[in-house]
């Protein structure tokens, strides 16, 4: 075993029959950026024989406390981070979505995509209505917004990802209810590549399987609470493939 030691991260290589994984852990003390509780967590990056990466989650905590883990992978299927991710075709398994005040924090409504530019419930280009006038698209300076997905409790699909000129596709499952779905509005050309220049605007796109933001102040989202004695447990798979 091989344990790597970072300011924040204990990493640790872990043996896994059908593919590789890598374990990290923390603990974040009580009080900590203002959260009670000594909270203990881990997440395991499994990348398996059939071109899936597992992301696991675990927490549990000493007091009662909230939790809500996801991860911000940046994403464009073209393989050229110099190119939008406009042409990419995204579905989203969901019927309605969070809208936002000015501050991108939900306002604690629930609204139907339907006849909205927020309607992925059939494939679609990620351009063809990014540019729509809408006050939600004003407000995310594109989308920026958590889709309240379907089939709720149970591990599915949530969500796909493709780019018709290169032919790949790119699946989300999780058990999570909410997918957070950002198309890179903020990428402004001041964040460097590793191998030279600088993220353009909409050059990489975010899918987080979360459950909702702002859950703590809005009494009717999923709860995002942790006792001591519970354990919290969340896991997404990202399934690559071609087709």
């Amino acid at each position: 075993e091989m344990w790597i030691r970072d300011s924040l991260w204990t990493a640790r290589e872990l043996s896994a029959e059908d593919g590789a994984a890598l374990q990290l852990s923390y603990t974040s003390k009580d009080g900590e950026a203002g959260y009670p509780g000594n909270l203990t967590a881990t997440v395991v990056y499994k990348l398996t024989e059939d071109n899936s990466l597992e992301v696991s989650y675990e927490a549990t905590t000493d007091k009662k406390t909230i939790v809500n883990l996801t991860q911000h992978s940046y994403f464009n299927l073209s393989g050229d981070f110099t190119k939008p991710i406009l042409d990419h075709e995204l579905t989203i398994d969901a019927d309605q979505y969070l809208p936002v005040d000015e501050t991108l924090i939900p306002t604690g409504e629930l609204r139907n995509v339907e006849n909205t530019p927020f309607d992925f419930r059939t494939a679609k280009v990620i351009g063809q209505d990014i540019g729509m006038e809408n006050e939600q698209l004003e407000q995310g300076k594109g989308y920026d917004h958590n889709w309240v997905v379907t089939n709720q409790g149970s591990f599915r699909k949530v969500a796909s990802l493709y780019h018709p000129g290169t032919g790949r596709l790119l699946e989300i499952s999780s058990d999570e209810p909410g997918l957070q779905f950002y198309s890179g509005n903020f990428l402004d050309g001041t964040l460097p590549m590793p191998g030279g220049g600088t993220y353009a605007y909409r050059t990489g796109l975010c899918l987080e399987t979360q459950h909702y933001p702002d859950s703590p102040n809005q009494p009717s989202f999923p709860s995002v609470l942790l006792a001591p004695g519970e354990k919290y447990t969340s896991k997404t798979t990202f399934k690559f493939s071609s087709k």
